[in-house]
């Protein structure tokens, strides 16, 4: 079993420094309070908070193993008591059923009658009759990262953005209040057999020194596997987060990367679907870190991933939905762990997926109904595990070559989707996605033989909050994300490889989306604080 001591050693690494047992909890609460801005952590080392209209689901780690379990209270009437995630009693998850809708809620987190931290609000969605005015969501991709491989970037350089600057930059998002956050994929960053990723990553010598290596016939936790897996894990998401996001709901998909590995297909190895060794160590970074999808009264409970034993009743680990009120619908999706490999049958999300995923488009119960997938539809960088076929070559895209291991039934289901959004009556057909480390915005009026240009998609690039040089897609495989072949799409802000997020907001009439960026390489540090938008779109509902 891990002691505390080696999770808090993990978390080290963000300094380049090894903490005696001595300096280690009191070095994490100082690392923790500077996290969290003006509130007073106490002895939580991160919390991460996800609602519905009707219930709470926590998940929170703290600097020491505490004596036993704690309670939340919500409110002088309301408490549940926590359940322990991980051996070691340092890992929690509190889930409260039975709330209001739309009501802010005091919460307090004690065990033995002692306080743990300073109490703090969060507010239950409106519920899905209401008629909410505004809804605000902050959303990017890619905001893992290890700093301990910064030790090998040249000088002035960095391999992944250092926590400190993207604790600064989600900072800057929060600060416009949004009432909810979505991180599109890619929260860890240890590739451990991909063959061009992980050699830079968890098969390099130096995480091999700093976290161990891995035992695939072994469980994640219990086992050998435990400790480099926390130290693997803890410290691309504990620093970054603290208790910034207390009072913020949020919801965390998954990608490639969150299974431990990078989507790549070589005659020696095509790393997903994800095996069961990926496939446990997603669930496992879930199940500690971050809160899996609330239950939806318009998703069914029988979808894969859905309503495991081990996990809070009817919760989603892989598809999800955000819905405030009757204004937006928001539908997130991975394709990673449901991809099939049969040619022009496969697909990259189950069937059952899919239909749920058109049903909602064609509900008419909804304002918005915006689709969130981890893989972005419209750009291109030539890499395996895409929607489509385009093929790097000398520098160039193209489809003049078949790209080895991809499967055809990928892009045809991509078109079903895409026509489906086309298809909503009154809507903006919008997608918002992650992985491709960009900001971008197009316009796609054809797919193949799919006309879109009566109600072109909208497709939006949200921006990475953790991506630094090796990772743009113009160093890591030599060219930056470009339309695919396949596509008319009408790039109105080409994809440009900064660090950022977007603000999105919905009224009746429009969805507002305001772009955010930040190079470190032309400015300061301190202009994150004060950053404004570089551009905004307004995308007014069709008549």
């Amino acid at each position: 079993m891990v002691s505390r001591r080696d999770f808090v050693i993990g978390s080290a690494a963000l300094t380049g420094t090894i903490w005696s047992d001595i300096a280690g909890p009191a070095a994490a609460q100082e690392r923790t309070k500077a996290a969290s801005g003006n509130y007073d952590a106490g002895e939580l080392a991160h919390i991460l908070p996800t609602v519905s209209h009707d219930r709470i689901l926590i998940k929170a780690s703290f600097v020491r193993p505490l004596e036993s379990a704690p309670t939340l209270a919500l409110g002088p009437n309301h408490s549940v008591r926590g359940e322990a995630t991980a051996p070691g009693a340092d890992f929690w998850q509190f889930d409260a059923d039975g709330l209001q809708p739309g009501t802010t809620y005091s919460l307090s987190l004690t065990t033995n009658g002692r306080s743990l931290c300073e109490p703090w609000t969060l507010k239950t969605f409106p519920h899905p009759d209401a008629t909410p005015a505004t809804f605000r969501a902050l959303i990017y991709t890619c905001a893992g990262g290890h700093d301990i491989f910064n030790r090998t970037a040249a000088p002035g350089r960095y391999v992944r953005l250092p926590a400190e600057i993207r604790r600064r930059l989600l900072a800057r998002g929060l600060s416009f209040a949004p009432d909810a956050l979505i991180a599109n994929g890619d929260h860890i960053y240890w590739d451990l057999q991909a063959p061009q990723a992980s050699p830079g990553l968890g098969a390099s010598p130096l995480a091999l020194e700093y976290a161990g290596a891995f035992d695939r016939a072994q469980p994640v936790l219990g086992s050998i596997n435990e400790k480099p897996f926390l130290r693997a894990a803890g410290p691309q998401i504990v620093p970054l987060y603290g208790a910034l996001c207390r009072s913020t709901p949020v919801f965390f998909m998954q990608d490639d990367h969150d299974y431990f590995e990078n989507d790549e297909a070589t005659d020696a190895i095509v790393t997903f679907p994800p095996d069961a060794f990926m496939t446990a160590m997603a669930r496992t970074t879930q199940r500690l870190y971050y809160p899996e999808y609330l239950p939806d009264r318009e998703r069914p409970l029988g979808l894969p991933g859905s309503s495991a034993g081990d996990r809070p009743r009817g919760v989603s680990e892989t598809f999800g939905t955000l819905r405030y009120g009757k204004l937006a619908e928001l539908l997130m999706y991975s394709v990673r762990p449901t991809m099939t490999m049969a040619g022009p049958s496969a697909v990259f999300l189950d069937p059952t997926v899919e239909t749920w995923l058109k049903k909602r488009m064609a509900a008419a119960d909804v304002t918005h109904v915006v689709n969130v997938p981890s893989n972005p539809p419209g750009w291109s960088a030539g890499k395996w595990g895409e929607w489509y076929p385009d093929v790097l070559r000398d520098g160039k895209l193209g489809i003049d070559v078949a790209k080895p291991y991809w499967q055809s039934g990928w892009l045809k289901q991509h078109d079903r989707l895409l026509t489906a959004a086309h298809q909503m009556p009154g809507r903006v057909p919008l997608f918002v996605s992650g992985d491709l480390h960009a900001i971008g915005e197009g316009f796609i009026h054809r797919s193949g033989r799919a006309d879109f240009s009566r109600n072109p998609i909208v497709a939006v690039l949200s921006g990475p909050l953790g991506t630094a040089d090796r990772g743009w897609p113009s160093n890591f495989r030599g060219v930056g994300a470009l339309p695919s072949s396949v596509l008319d799409l009408q790039e109105a802000l080409k994809p440009i490889e900064d660090n950022g997020f977007i603000i999105a907001d919905f009224t009746p009439d429009a969805i507002t989306i305001r772009y955010f960026g930040f190079n470190y390489r032309r400015m300061p540090v301190e202009a994150i604080d004060t950053l404004e938008p570089f551009r905004t779109t307004v995308l007014k509902r069709p008549s």
